[in-house]
């Protein structure tokens, strides 16, 4: 019943947007929904992004339906008193002009998301953190139809969520991945489960302060209320002191100790060895599945395994379709990817590594030496979590992107003396994948394993890091 008023109230909210003028700051596919929603809701919608007209293919095609579209310098009076609210695309930073204007002017600011959720009829999986969100997401969208649910899965994982929010059932789930900087535009966004799978220091370019980016995170349990249920990670601090600030009854997972309830690995030895078990309030416990026999490596994705887990079975799915899942699962393209073995040396492509700490779980995964391909857009942040790596299992270090120079000094602090520096740049991106790719192999021998692993974001050489896991996929395949 909470939930069916829930609807009924977001639903009459956007009414009110009926024949008002909404401004949608950016047009990637995200903004280019939202545009699309606020159309079908009777709203006047203007679109504008700072690329020019050539850059914009989707403009012609979004003002057949109505909108608006400004292509190019923001206009000085994009946003003025009688803008009745502005969606910013999650990537555009808080000090931009037209976001410091609506500020100004007393006008809401929010990210696509939180529309998508004041039209979404379905119940809502709300996945973040971190690292692993892709892969937990995905799983629990495969344990979900493993169980006979409807689930859709979506958000920063591809799909905007207001492109398939509007046509979503209340027999439906929603399984959404949320990154920081959409959380952080929210304002009623509610999970019916939340899911807070980590939180390391990443992202500081655009949060500046550790505080704002575990702030933005925290949005996911903001909104909760003892009818909702939060899954969190107790071997995490900083998610646990978070357990702390929401209603939602809680469900915590941990791969290093037993817990009272929750999901955890039981029984002795390495956790692979170990059995995940669910227990429950009142001391029931299930065993799920052996952990030697999830279909994905490494501790990391032992964690996420357990993660998914406690939000599947909290969403009504059945100890064997969560098991089968487990077992079936063999992971997302860019997240530690098998592409091929060439000459006795396997390749892995996991591009969607955009922080240290994500690389450091890639090389946990391995049980061969490495040589890394690493580097890209420089944030700021240092490389020290990879020293114990460079000077230990990994056997070469190939450096590109903004950060190779960066890097090739962490890797001189490790003591290792095998290091190829790539200098092309953003003009010959392909080419310094080609010649990276070329290097490791290389420097490989029979039995290694060469890792694209950035440990950086994407942006200084390529469109996306899918764009830089496919140049490298590319260039191995053309070896």
């Amino acid at each position: 019943a909470d939930f069916a008023r829930r609807v009924d109230l977001n639903m009459r909210d956007l009414d009110w947007y009926k024949d008002k003028e909404v401004v949608v700051l950016g047009l990637a596919r995200s903004g280019q929904a939202v545009s699309r929603l606020f159309r079908r809701l009777g709203a006047r919608v203007v679109a504008s992004d700072r690329k020019e007209r050539s850059q914009c293919p989707e403009a012609a095609e979004l003002e057949a339906t109505g909108v608006t579209v400004i292509c190019g310098p923001h206009p000085d009076n994009l946003v003025h008193p009688g803008v009745a609210l502005v969606v910013k695309n999650p990537g555009i930073p808080y000090d931009a002009e037209p976001v410091k204007r609506a500020f100004e002017l007393g006008i809401e600011v929010v990210t696509e998301v939180e529309i998508a959720y004041r039209v979404c009829r379905a119940p809502i999986i709300g996945i973040t953190g971190s690292n692993g969100k892709t892969t937990t997401t995905t799983w629990i969208g495969l344990m979900l139809e493993s169980a006979g649910k409807s689930a859709v899965v979506a958000g920063n994982i591809g799909l905007p969520l207001s492109e398939v929010c509007p046509d979503l059932t209340a027999d439906q789930w929603l399984v959404a991945e949320l990154s920081s900087f959409q959380l952080k535009g929210t304002d009623r966004f509610r999970p019916r489960i939340a899911c807070l799978l980590n939180i390391y220091e990443t992202h500081l370019d655009y949060h500046v302060t550790m505080d704002d980016y575990i702030e933005s995170k925290a949005k996911l349990l903001q909104n909760q209320t003892s009818g909702d249920i939060a899954v969190l990670n107790w071997d995490d601090p900083v998610c646990r002191r978070l357990a702390e600030r929401t209603r939602a009854r809680i469900v915590p997972f941990s791969a290093r100790q037993p817990l009272e309830t929750g999901v955890f690995l039981s029984g002795g030895g390495e956790p692979a060895e170990r059995t995940i078990v669910y227990r429950d309030a009142s001391g029931e416990q299930w065993s799920i599945l052996p952990a030697g026999r999830v279909g994905l490596p490494g501790l990391h994705n032992l964690e996420n395994a357990l993660a998914a887990t406690a939000v599947s079975l909290a969403a009504g799915a059945g100890p064997e379709a969560v098991a089968e899942a487990l077992q079936a699962f063999r992971g997302v393209e860019h997240r530690t990817e098998y592409v091929c073995e060439k000459n006795g040396v396997a390749f892995y492509n996991d591009s969607k590594a955009t922080n240290p700490t994500a690389t450091v779980k890639a090389l946990e995964g391995f049980d061969r030496p490495v040589v890394l391909i690493a580097g890209g857009m420089d944030r700021g942040t240092g490389f020290e979590a990879l020293i114990p790596w460079l000077g230990g299992k990994v056997r070469s270090l190939v450096a590109i992107g903004e950060t190779r120079e960066k890097l090739a000094q962490t890797a001189a602090m490790a003591g290792l003396a095998s290091v190829h520096i790539v200098e092309h740049g953003r003009d010959k991106a392909a080419a310094a994948m080609r010649e990276a790719v070329a290097a490791a192999f290389a420097a490989a021998r029979p039995g290694d394993a060469v890792l694209l692993s950035p440990a950086c974001a994407s942006w200084d050489m390529f469109a996306s890091y899918e764009e830089r896991g496919r140049m490298f996929k590319d260039a191995v395949h053309n070896l």
